[in-house]
């Protein structure tokens, strides 16, 4: 693999060709490596992503697995993939070539994370660690899909954490009542009413125009989500393909949007947004609003979990709590909210008695 010197520029360069993945012969030309050895490092890099060789470093095949999120993820989904890889997992593997990360060394770096503290003392969360380790076996998936690498050593080792927290937080219809009495501006009390009633996500909340509305039919139309990122509104579309749904709202949530919606006109935002205000706003109404009404603090999220525990005390199928939620599939509402249908273990047994009391 020869390389070449530019004496004028005192810098290295490679020139080669390859073979791209159309089968075309290429040639390929680098300039600019401050010594000899970075620019025949390039070049072997460069070879081994085209020849799909699984003896590349790990640095280098994480860094073709983020240029292909890059081109298919959301911005926001892109960053969080980013953000583990480069401070959670390549300070461990970049060097190590692939093929041979083997599973004892997964182990000894699920042991590093279970062992890590912050300055309080307090040990990364189960969700944070499953997400790390979501990751690092995305990028070991990636190259055996692509790169001919035999097996993922972060599946054989086997997972760290959980996906969902041990438990939810959600508030009773009496708790809101209380919170709710101690929210005073139109918007956040809007907002909040929204969310306890419906149960979409602070995304969908703050992406919502007065065309999301028909208010003669009580519909209320959920199409793109709204993020604050780098600086710029982005609207994107909802998490998943369920999530673009129609929610059906009590008349009386109907009646308070609209007469918002008309004291509003001509103060909307960005993307005629109906709520022109951040997520950190609204956290911060939340929290205040907790202490002012003695009510537990919950999260922005938990107030979705509230309309879904509603829902379930009400009776409703996970069917239809699915569809309401916009979940992509039923499992996902079963597993979130398992832990709140053995409460009605009693009643249906309860009625299974009844039955047989009055039939035989």
């Amino acid at each position: 693999m020869p390389v070449y010197k530019h004496k004028s520029r005192d810098s290295w360069y490679c020139s080669f060709y390859y073979t791209d993945w159309t089968g075309r012969r290429k040639r390929k030309k680098k300039e600019g490596f401050p010594s000899k050895k970075e620019a025949k490092n390039y070049e072997a890099a460069f070879l081994m992503q085209h020849e799909g060789r699984c003896d590349m470093s790990f640095q280098t095949l994480a860094g073709l697995y983020l240029d292909d999120c890059k081109k298919r993820c959301k911005p926001t989904s892109f960053y969080a993939k980013s953000y583990l890889i480069e401070t959670k997992i390549l300070p461990y593997f970049q060097t190590i070539p692939v093929n041979e990360i083997k599973v004892s060394a997964v182990r000894f770096w699920q042991n590093e994370l279970l062992s890590h503290r912050d300055e309080k003392g307090h040990p990364y969360s189960d969700t944070y660690m499953k997400a790390i380790h979501v990751q690092l076996s995305a990028v070991f998936n990636y190259g055996m899909r692509y790169y001919g690498l035999p097996s993922n050593p972060a599946a054989l080792c086997g997972s760290i954490g959980q996906k969902k927290a041990a438990a939810i937080d959600f508030w009773t219809i009496d708790e809101f009542r209380r919170f709710l009495a101690c929210v005073y501006e139109p918007p956040f009390r809007i907002a909040f009413q929204l969310l306890f009633w419906t149960g979409i996500r602070s995304g969908e909340l703050l992406a919502l125009s007065v065309e999301h509305f028909d208010f003669g039919q009580n519909l209320m139309y959920i199409t793109r989500s709204y993020c604050r990122f780098h600086g710029q509104d982005l609207f994107l579309a909802p998490k998943t393909a369920k999530s673009v749904r129609t929610v059906t709202l009590p008349p009386f949530l109907c009646r308070d949007v609209r007469e918002y919606a008309a004291a509003s006109a001509g103060k909307e935002q960005t993307g005629g947004r109906l709520f022109a205000m951040s997520r950190y706003q609204i956290t911060k109404a939340l929290k205040d609003g907790c202490t002012a009404a003695g009510v537990k603090a919950i999260r922005l999220h938990d107030l979705r979990h509230s309309h879904a525990s509603l829902l379930i005390e009400l009776g409703y199928s996970p069917l239809l709590i699915a569809e309401r939620l916009g979940h992509e599939k039923i499992e996902t509402t079963l597993q979130t909210y398992s832990h709140l249908y053995p409460n009605k273990q009693s009643d249906l047994a309860i009625h299974l008695e009844d039955i047989h009391n009055r039939t035989f």
